[in-house]
């Protein structure tokens, strides 16, 4: 039978997501399938769903956050990734960022925009919704920055991101990193291990 792929609903903005995109490679690995990357916007899905970030939400709640960090200690054993460098720019407006993705997939760079937004970003953090700042941190990877940042202008390309987010809230979704296998969604970098065993147990 053939294992169904795993579906990674991202936006730049979240810590999470990066360390659930520095995480992906082994699962793929041990599951034998591709996730399947699907670019949101974040804002969108908070704003469709009443959300907030859980910078807001653990804001003043004691020993909330303190567990997080536990938890993410422990997500960073589990599957053998770095720690992120916290940005100091945060929260950063991604809105271009993600349309430039939904722009990569038709230029067929998608993967390497990927690897290189996540790292300017979360590796060595700079202020990415500052265009300037942005396309010369895309350039600086090798990519067509200004291709890129031109076609994420673009109606075509505008309409596919908003899709997407609408089609996430619809899904369930109502936040970054949010997993599907088949209908069976799953919320949180946490998760990829149950995303992991029902991929496999979907292949058995």
């Amino acid at each position: 039978m053939t294992r169904t792929a795993p579906q990674f609903l991202f936006d730049f903005g979240s810590p999470n997501a990066y360390l659930s995109h520095e995480a992906i490679p082994a699962i793929e690995r041990r599951i034998g399938v591709r996730f399947e990357y699907v670019p949101i916007l974040l804002g969108g899905i908070f704003k469709a769903t009443n959300n907030r970030s859980p910078a807001e939400t653990l804001a003043g709640i004691k020993n909330k956050r303190e567990f997080q960090a536990v938890e993410t200690q422990r997500f960073l054993k589990r599957f053998h990734v770095q720690p992120y460098v916290w940005n100091p720019y945060f929260p950063v407006n991604t809105l271009n960022l993600m349309r430039a993705a939904i722009a990569a997939q038709l230029e067929g760079v998608f993967e390497r925009y990927v690897e290189a937004a996540f790292h300017h970003m979360w590796r060595e953090p700079k202020k990415m919704d500052d265009p300037d700042i942005a396309m010369a941190a895309i350039a600086s990877s090798g990519l067509d920055a200004k291709k890129l940042f031109s076609r994420a202008q673009e109606s075509e390309v505008k309409a596919k991101l908003i899709r997407n987010t609408e089609d996430a809230v619809e899904r369930g979704a109502f936040g970054s990193p949010t997993f599907f296998v088949g209908k069976e969604m799953f919320f949180g970098k946490e998760q990829l291990r149950e995303v992991e065993e029902l991929v496999l147990g979907k292949g058995e």
